[in-house]
């Protein structure tokens, strides 16, 4: 029973991290969208 318990954890301490790394990479994707649209304005300027 402990180890079923033990092995669960681990299976939501590992799905949290993949998470947690998606969504940094989603966030990544949207500093770089505003990065580039900054940089379009600016030299419209």
């Amino acid at each position: 029973m402990t180890r079923a318990i033990l092995i669960g954890l681990t299976l939501m301490a590992l799905t949290a991290c993949e998470t947690a790394k998606g969504a940094g990479r989603d966030i990544n994707k949207a500093g770089t969208a505003i990065e580039n649209a900054a940089t379009d304005v600016q030299k419209k300027i």
